[in-house]
Protein backbone atom coordinates (compact mmCIF):
# COMPACT_ATOMS: atom_id res chain seq x y z
CA UNK A 1 0.00 0.00 0.00
CA UNK A 2 1.55 3.32 -1.10
CA UNK A 3 1.90 6.27 1.50
CA UNK A 4 -0.54 8.89 1.10
CA UNK A 5 1.23 12.03 -0.49
CA UNK A 6 1.12 14.51 2.42
CA UNK A 7 2.30 11.85 4.74
CA UNK A 8 5.84 11.53 3.15
CA UNK A 9 6.33 15.07 4.33
CA UNK A 10 6.74 14.26 7.60
CA UNK A 11 10.10 14.26 9.07
CA UNK A 12 8.76 12.55 12.43
CA UNK A 13 11.39 10.03 13.90
CA UNK A 14 14.43 12.07 12.79
CA UNK A 15 16.68 14.90 13.71
CA UNK A 16 18.16 17.64 11.71
CA UNK A 17 21.43 19.91 12.23
CA UNK A 18 20.71 23.38 10.93
CA UNK A 19 24.17 25.57 10.78
CA UNK A 20 24.11 29.43 10.91
CA UNK A 21 20.15 28.37 12.52
CA UNK A 22 19.42 30.57 14.83
CA UNK A 23 18.15 33.53 12.65
CA UNK A 24 17.08 34.65 8.67
CA UNK A 25 16.41 31.90 6.92
CA UNK A 26 18.40 29.42 8.64
CA UNK A 27 16.07 30.25 11.78
CA UNK A 28 13.19 29.59 9.15
CA UNK A 29 14.45 26.57 8.05
CA UNK A 30 15.10 25.31 11.62
CA UNK A 31 11.67 26.04 12.71
CA UNK A 32 9.40 24.61 9.25
CA UNK A 33 11.74 21.34 9.97
CA UNK A 34 10.77 21.04 13.41
CA UNK A 35 6.76 21.96 12.63
CA UNK A 36 7.67 18.94 9.61
CA UNK A 37 8.20 17.01 12.91
CA UNK A 38 11.92 16.85 13.05
CA UNK A 39 14.04 17.06 16.12
CA UNK A 40 16.50 19.73 15.32
CA UNK A 41 19.86 20.58 16.89
CA UNK A 42 20.53 24.93 15.64
CA UNK A 43 24.61 25.63 15.32
CA UNK A 44 26.41 28.59 14.70
CA UNK A 45 29.39 30.59 16.21
CA UNK A 46 27.14 32.49 18.75
CA UNK A 47 26.59 29.99 20.50
CA UNK A 48 24.20 32.45 23.06
CA UNK A 49 22.04 32.88 20.29
CA UNK A 50 21.96 29.54 19.17
CA UNK A 51 20.60 28.43 22.39
CA UNK A 52 17.74 31.04 22.48
CA UNK A 53 16.74 30.27 19.37
CA UNK A 54 16.56 26.17 19.97
CA UNK A 55 14.39 27.20 23.47
CA UNK A 56 12.03 29.48 21.65
CA UNK A 57 11.36 26.94 19.01
CA UNK A 58 11.06 23.93 21.55
CA UNK A 59 8.56 25.59 23.48
CA UNK A 60 6.29 26.73 19.74
CA UNK A 61 6.82 24.20 18.59
CA UNK A 62 7.05 21.06 21.28
CA UNK A 63 10.17 18.93 19.67
CA UNK A 64 13.53 18.79 21.24
CA UNK A 65 15.68 21.47 19.66
CA UNK A 66 18.90 22.10 20.91
CA UNK A 67 21.21 25.20 20.68
CA UNK A 68 25.18 24.55 20.32
CA UNK A 69 28.18 26.47 19.41
CA UNK A 70 29.79 25.68 16.09
CA UNK A 71 32.70 26.95 13.55
CA UNK A 72 31.49 25.69 10.25
CA UNK A 73 35.17 25.77 9.77
CA UNK A 74 37.04 23.74 12.24
CA UNK A 75 36.17 19.96 11.85
CA UNK A 76 36.44 19.05 15.28
CA UNK A 77 34.12 21.83 15.89
CA UNK A 78 31.83 19.54 13.31
CA UNK A 79 32.94 16.60 14.64
CA UNK A 80 31.46 17.40 18.19
CA UNK A 81 28.35 19.15 17.24
CA UNK A 82 27.55 16.10 15.08
CA UNK A 83 28.48 13.65 18.02
CA UNK A 84 25.93 16.22 20.45
CA UNK A 85 22.52 15.78 17.78
CA UNK A 86 23.71 11.82 18.06
CA UNK A 87 23.81 11.99 21.54
CA UNK A 88 20.93 14.51 22.27
CA UNK A 89 18.38 13.12 20.01
CA UNK A 90 19.78 9.37 19.44
CA UNK A 91 20.29 10.09 15.71
CA UNK A 92 20.84 12.23 13.02
CA UNK A 93 19.09 12.34 9.43
CA UNK A 94 19.13 15.63 7.95
CA UNK A 95 22.18 17.79 7.27
CA UNK A 96 21.30 21.67 6.16
CA UNK A 97 24.27 23.59 5.37
CA UNK A 98 22.63 26.93 5.70
CA UNK A 99 26.10 28.77 7.28
CA UNK A 100 27.31 31.68 5.10
CA UNK A 101 29.43 35.00 4.53
CA UNK A 102 29.10 37.55 1.75
CA UNK A 103 31.22 41.12 1.29
CA UNK A 104 30.20 43.75 -1.38
CA UNK A 105 33.32 45.02 -2.88
CA UNK A 106 34.24 45.50 -6.42
CA UNK A 107 36.99 42.56 -7.63
CA UNK A 108 39.73 45.04 -7.51
CA UNK A 109 39.32 46.14 -3.68
CA UNK A 110 38.57 42.47 -2.57
CA UNK A 111 41.10 41.77 -0.21
CA UNK A 112 42.58 38.28 0.48
CA UNK A 113 41.71 38.08 3.88
CA UNK A 114 37.82 38.93 2.59
CA UNK A 115 37.90 36.03 -0.11
CA UNK A 116 39.45 33.33 2.09
CA UNK A 117 36.87 34.65 4.85
CA UNK A 118 33.55 33.96 2.18
CA UNK A 119 35.13 30.71 0.39
CA UNK A 120 36.20 29.37 3.86
CA UNK A 121 32.76 29.56 5.47
CA UNK A 122 30.47 28.99 2.31
CA UNK A 123 32.66 25.94 0.60
CA UNK A 124 35.38 24.57 3.36
CA UNK A 125 32.47 24.94 6.00
CA UNK A 126 29.77 23.35 3.80
CA UNK A 127 32.59 20.76 2.37
CA UNK A 128 33.80 19.73 6.50
CA UNK A 129 29.93 19.68 7.44
CA UNK A 130 29.30 17.11 4.52
CA UNK A 131 32.40 15.14 5.13
CA UNK A 132 31.93 14.74 8.62
CA UNK A 133 28.02 14.25 8.56
CA UNK A 134 28.05 12.27 5.51
CA UNK A 135 30.45 9.38 6.94
CA UNK A 136 27.67 8.80 9.71
CA UNK A 137 25.08 8.47 6.70
CA UNK A 138 27.43 5.86 4.80
CA UNK A 139 27.57 4.04 7.92
CA UNK A 140 24.00 3.94 8.30
CA UNK A 141 23.17 4.28 4.75
CA UNK A 142 20.65 7.02 4.75
CA UNK A 143 20.49 10.76 5.16
CA UNK A 144 20.14 13.90 3.95
CA UNK A 145 21.94 16.77 3.01
CA UNK A 146 20.15 20.15 1.59
CA UNK A 147 22.78 22.30 0.72
CA UNK A 148 22.21 26.64 0.37
CA UNK A 149 23.14 28.43 -2.85
CA UNK A 150 21.92 31.39 -3.92
CA UNK A 151 21.00 32.96 -7.82
CA UNK A 152 24.39 34.29 -7.31
CA UNK A 153 25.91 31.10 -8.25
CA UNK A 154 23.50 31.42 -11.66
CA UNK A 155 24.13 34.99 -12.19
CA UNK A 156 26.44 38.06 -11.27
CA UNK A 157 24.09 40.32 -8.99
CA UNK A 158 23.75 44.17 -10.06
CA UNK A 159 24.21 46.95 -8.76
CA UNK A 160 26.11 45.55 -5.72
CA UNK A 161 29.73 43.68 -6.87
CA UNK A 162 30.35 40.61 -4.96
CA UNK A 163 33.11 38.00 -6.78
CA UNK A 164 33.50 35.92 -4.13
CA UNK A 165 30.36 35.30 -2.92
CA UNK A 166 29.70 34.43 -6.62
CA UNK A 167 32.05 32.16 -6.95
CA UNK A 168 31.37 30.66 -3.71
CA UNK A 169 28.07 30.03 -5.01
CA UNK A 170 28.40 28.21 -7.76
CA UNK A 171 30.94 26.16 -5.85
CA UNK A 172 28.07 25.13 -3.30
CA UNK A 173 25.54 24.21 -6.65
CA UNK A 174 28.99 21.94 -8.07
CA UNK A 175 29.79 20.41 -5.18
CA UNK A 176 26.40 19.41 -4.64
CA UNK A 177 26.11 17.22 -7.71
CA UNK A 178 29.56 15.89 -6.87
CA UNK A 179 28.39 14.80 -4.04
CA UNK A 180 24.82 13.47 -5.37
CA UNK A 181 27.04 11.25 -7.39
CA UNK A 182 29.40 9.70 -5.48
CA UNK A 183 27.16 9.04 -2.63
CA UNK A 184 23.70 7.63 -3.94
CA UNK A 185 25.04 3.95 -3.84
CA UNK A 186 25.24 4.83 0.22
CA UNK A 187 21.78 5.93 0.52
CA UNK A 188 22.68 9.60 0.75
CA UNK A 189 20.89 12.47 -0.99
CA UNK A 190 22.22 15.92 -1.73
CA UNK A 191 20.53 18.83 -2.93
CA UNK A 192 20.24 22.63 -2.95
CA UNK A 193 18.13 25.03 -2.84
CA UNK A 194 18.95 28.75 -4.64
CA UNK A 195 16.84 31.39 -3.52
CA UNK A 196 16.49 34.70 -4.79
CA UNK A 197 15.90 37.87 -2.69
CA UNK A 198 14.69 37.50 0.53
CA UNK A 199 14.06 40.03 3.18
CA UNK A 200 17.06 39.16 6.02
CA UNK A 201 19.02 40.78 8.30
CA UNK A 202 21.80 40.34 5.32
CA UNK A 203 19.95 41.46 2.63
CA UNK A 204 19.00 45.20 2.27
CA UNK A 205 15.80 44.48 0.37
CA UNK A 206 14.20 47.58 0.99
CA UNK A 207 16.89 50.01 -0.02
CA UNK A 208 15.75 52.15 -2.49
CA UNK A 209 19.47 51.80 -4.33
CA UNK A 210 18.70 48.25 -4.60
CA UNK A 211 14.97 48.19 -5.64
CA UNK A 212 15.33 48.36 -9.45
CA UNK A 213 17.70 45.87 -10.04
CA UNK A 214 17.00 43.34 -7.48
CA UNK A 215 12.88 43.75 -7.23
CA UNK A 216 11.90 45.70 -10.54
CA UNK A 217 13.52 43.17 -12.92
CA UNK A 218 12.31 40.16 -11.65
CA UNK A 219 8.57 38.87 -13.24
CA UNK A 220 7.10 39.01 -9.78
CA UNK A 221 8.31 41.91 -8.82
CA UNK A 222 8.86 41.71 -4.87
CA UNK A 223 11.21 39.82 -2.49
CA UNK A 224 10.09 36.66 -0.68
CA UNK A 225 10.23 36.40 3.44
CA UNK A 226 12.33 33.09 4.36
CA UNK A 227 9.21 31.23 5.23
CA UNK A 228 8.18 31.03 1.43
CA UNK A 229 12.10 29.64 1.16
CA UNK A 230 11.60 27.27 4.46
CA UNK A 231 9.09 24.93 2.65
CA UNK A 232 11.31 23.67 -0.46
CA UNK A 233 13.66 22.90 2.53
CA UNK A 234 11.56 20.38 3.98
CA UNK A 235 10.73 18.71 1.23
CA UNK A 236 14.20 18.13 -0.17
CA UNK A 237 14.69 16.71 3.75
CA UNK A 238 11.48 14.57 3.48
CA UNK A 239 10.92 11.34 1.37
CA UNK A 240 8.41 13.39 -0.62
CA UNK A 241 12.00 13.79 -2.44
CA UNK A 242 13.21 10.37 -1.90
CA UNK A 243 13.82 10.17 -6.28
CA UNK A 244 15.71 13.48 -6.23
CA UNK A 245 19.44 14.29 -5.61
CA UNK A 246 21.95 16.32 -7.70
CA UNK A 247 19.73 19.06 -8.26
CA UNK A 248 19.42 22.66 -7.46
CA UNK A 249 15.85 24.08 -7.07
CA UNK A 250 15.49 27.58 -7.77
CA UNK A 251 13.39 30.07 -5.82
CA UNK A 252 13.43 33.53 -7.05
CA UNK A 253 10.37 34.94 -8.30
CA UNK A 254 11.50 34.39 -11.82
CA UNK A 255 14.62 36.36 -11.42
CA UNK A 256 16.76 34.34 -13.26
CA UNK A 257 14.34 34.11 -16.41
CA UNK A 258 15.55 37.20 -17.67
Amino acid sequence: MSTPALDTFSLAGRTALVTGGYRGLGLAFARALAEAGADVVIGARDEEASVAAAAELAETTGRTVVGVGLDVTDRASAQRVVATAIEATGRLDVLVNNAGACVHRPALEVTDDEWDLVFDTNVRGLWIMSQVAGRHFADQRSGVIVNIGSISGLIVNRPQWQPAYNASKAAVHQLTKSLAAEWAPLGIRVNAVAPGYVKTEMAPVDDPAFKPRWIDDAPMQRYALPEEIAPTVVYLASDASSFVTGSVVVIDGGYTTF
